[in-house]
């Protein structure tokens, strides 16, 4: 099944369910979906769709440590249950141990010394590890091993 119609499957059954969250979470991606696909003016495929995804993941991320730092339990809990959602999505996240395999295989192949080719290194991880990995962890790793 295209994730397209997962989607529209997952809100059909989150409105019969009258799961708000869930419900919002879908409706949520659908629309930041629908605008990306107009400033694009194509349609997204799958790979798309999950860059789409990724991003709103990212942006939950960042916002759950910005509210847990400002003492808003309340908030972080609800973007944790939208953070749920959107992971569903999500193919199956590499632990840190894959991602460091597969920074060491990088930087063997692009023959990188120091942090200065780091450039390198990313170039060759990041189509293999997209919306499997957070950038974030996976720049940490890259300078730990460089």
């Amino acid at each position: 099944m295209l994730l397209r119609e997962r989607l529209s499957e997952e809100l059909k059954k989150a409105m019969r369910a009258k799961d708000e969250v869930r419900l919002a979470t879908i409706r949520q991606i659908k629309a930041v979906l629908k605008n990306r696909e107009i400033d694009a003016k194509r349609e997204f495929d799958d790979q798309g769709i999950m860059e789409v995804i990724s991003t709103l993941c990212k942006q939950r991320r960042e916002s759950i440590s910005m509210f847990k730092e400002a003492g808003r339990d309340d908030l972080v809990a609800k973007e944790e249950q939208e953070l749920a959602v959107l992971m569903e999505f999500m193919p199956e996240q590499l632990t840190r141990e894959e991602i460091a395999e597969l920074v060491k295989k990088a930087i063997s192949e692009s023959g990188a010394t120091s942090v200065k080719d780091m450039g390198k290194v990313m170039k060759i991880l990041m189509p293999s590890v997209a919306g499997r990995a957070d950038g974030k962890v996976v720049n940490e790793i890259v300078k730990e091993l460089l």
